[in-house]
């Protein structure tokens, strides 16, 4: 990592090193929880149009990374997982 001329940690180096350190001093459940708090706030802060939105976006930058064999395949493993659901009901 590139230092600046102060001899400091740059912005980077110091963002890596705290997410290192929180990582080692939480576990999953920490995780999950401040993302189930960013996802409420996030709802609290956007409409429907964005939610549209960013769904395009992922859906076209997948669709840009995949072929048809990987639709083919996550829609037979979606296809399993209901089966065996509607088993369970």
């Amino acid at each position: 990592m590139a230092k600046n001329d102060d001899k400091k940690m740059t912005v980077e180096e110091a963002g890596r090193k705290g997410g290192e350190a929180t990582s080692k001093n939480h576990d999953k459940e920490f995780y999950q929880e401040i993302g189930r708090k960013g996802g409420e706030a996030t709802s609290e802060n956007h409409d429907k149009e964005f939610y549209q939105e960013i769904g395009k976006k992922g859906g076209e930058a997948t669709s840009e990374n995949h072929d048809k064999e990987f639709y083919q395949e996550i829609g037979e493993k979606g296809g399993e997982a209901r089966s065996k659901q509607r088993e369970n009901d």
